[in-house]
């Protein structure tokens, strides 16, 4: 048991996921019945940890926060050391430090996905004892087997893919489901494995276009006159030099909509069309998949990690992060998950699995 006068501070930062607040709550809930911790929670993310914007946890704001989406936090994707503040970009590590001070703390709980990770090593640095906690609807974290939200967000993904079968077959096209994945396809390869697409297409595997026309055609030949293409939005063709995250050409006549990787969706939709005689559409999923309900899985999740932070800060174990490994929790140093990412191996059982169902992944 901690000490009763331990206090911990916590805070969301990064992309929102479900599972955020259910994580909170799992934390909460065995800091303050198991440990007799003392809770300070600090909205939106590592700017409000600067600006020491905190409110206090405890059972009363905890209640009922398992099933909502978001979090009660609230998040950003500020980092300590590079903080723009009237108009300048400032490192704020100190003033963190200072508030992590005031507020006499004993620890400090992050929850977020690979950036937090390497935030979280920073502060630790500069002598925060730091428990990492981790989320990310990519499921790209490395050193853990799962993150919070990407259950919740592969369910969604998969249900969108399913309901675009109807129209796909209703009217004879082609139609590309774009899911997010900058520079890991889980979720893209899950959710087309689940919902049976024809073609997915993932960052780790460069396409050839002609690959993926060829086998829309076959479709054609055997009768079938309409293909489901999941895409990552990362996923790029093998004969391409930019960057997932670049914006494409602002000539090239196509809407962007805030991100360069829906031009090259819709750029792909345009090729397969003209390649293969099919009309083609495009479905971008977007941030429906961060939204809503967490899944049992991710709540589950969330309440193991979120106990297991408390377990390793009443132990004294600082600088890690609190890793799902199988049914059970691992606390993994902070200076192996930062600045890794867990991508798909070319060998992954996911891969072979597509491919022998007959799906096209492109190469």
């Amino acid at each position: 048991m901690a000490r009763a006068s331990m206090r911990v501070g916590i805070l969301t930062a990064g992309g929102d996921s479900p599972g955020l607040n259910a994580a909170i709550r799992g934390f909460g809930k065995s800091a303050l019945g198991h440990h007799g911790m003392k809770i300070v929670g600090f909205r939106d993310g590592f700017r409000g940890l600067a600006e020491n914007r905190r409110m206090t946890l405890d059972s009363t704001t905890l209640a009922g926060i398992l099933t909502v989406g978001g979090t009660i936090l609230g998040t950003s994707r500020d980092k300590p050391h590079r903080m723009t503040v009237d108009g300048r970009v400032v490192d704020r590590t100190g003033a963190i430090v200072e508030t992590y001070k005031a507020n006499r703390l004993d620890a400090l709980v992050c929850v977020g996905g690979g950036g937090t990770a390497k935030n979280a090593l920073r502060l630790a640095s500069a002598g925060i004892n730091v428990v990492h906690v981790p989320k990310t609807i990519d499921n790209d974290v490395a050193m853990t087997d799962a993150t919070i939200g990407f259950a919740t967000a592969l369910e969604v993904a998969t249900e969108a893919i399913d309901r675009l079968h109807s129209t796909a077959h209703s009217h004879h096209r082609i139609i590309v489901a774009e899911a997010m994945g900058h520079r890991s396809g889980w979720l893209a390869l899950g959710a087309g494995i689940a919902a049976g697409a024809d073609v997915i297409l993932i960052p780790e595997i460069p396409y050839e276009l002609d690959s993926i026309a060829a086998a829309i055609r076959r479709r054609t030949k055997k009768g079938t006159n309409f293909s489901i293409v999941a895409v990552a939005e990362g996923a790029r063709d093998r004969s391409s030099t930019a960057d997932p995250t670049d914006e494409p050409p602002a000539d090239d006549g196509l809407s962007t909509l805030g991100g360069g990787h829906v031009g090259h969706t819709l750029r792909l939709a345009q090729q397969l069309e003209a390649r293969t005689g099919l009309e083609s559409r495009v479905t971008i999923l977007g941030y429906v998949q961060r939204g809503g309900t967490p899944s049992a899985a991710d709540r589950v999740l969330a309440a193991r990690l979120g106990r297991a932070a408390a377990d390793y800060i009443a132990a004294g174990r600082f600088g890690v992060m609190a890793a799902s490994a199988g049914d059970g929790t691992l606390a993994v140093d902070l200076d192996q998950v930062a600045g890794r990412r867990k991508t798909v191996d070319l060998d992954h059982p996911w891969v072979e699995t597509a491919r022998q169902v007959g799906t096209c992944l492109g190469d």
